[in-house]
């Protein structure tokens, strides 16, 4: 039993991790223009719930690799669900390492949930176009 518990203690020193979260009302795409998007008061349909993830690696803290950027998790959301949107979204960035001492390998990921939406694209009536 003393072995064990002495294995068990050993493992979780060679395995470190934290994390944060928070919460968004409203994300979109970065190449987009919110503003000009809300003030036109653009309709919309939801597509339902969408979940993305940006993960960047280390090997001993001097070969960087990937994204954890937010906004690649977002776009990564976007990609997955069709949309153009994301409503009521919850972020998340956690930290990993192993053998952390000695920054063998770690990884950060950031991971953000929501509603995907896509705006509705209306198209104009013929008398709009002739003005």
């Amino acid at each position: 039993m003393r072995a064990m518990t002495w294995i068990v203690l050993i493992s979780l020193a060679l395995l470190a991790g934290c994390s944060s979260a928070g919460n968004l009302g409203f994300v979109m795409r970065s190449s987009a223009d919110p503003i000009s998007i809300l003030k036109a008061g653009t309709k919309f349909e939801e597509l339902g719930f969408a979940k993305g993830k940006a993960c960047r690696h280390f090997a001993l803290a001097l070969i960087p690799w990937g994204d954890s950027d937010f906004q690649t998790a977002v776009d990564d959301a976007l990609a997955k669900s069709g949309g153009d949107a994301l409503v009521n979204v919850t972020t998340e960035s956690s930290l990993y390492g192993f053998i952390p001492l000695y920054n063998v390998y770690s990884f950060t990921c950031t991971r953000v949930k929501g509603t995907a939406i896509q705006f509705i694209k209306e198209e104009r009536t013929t008398s709009e176009n002739t003005q």
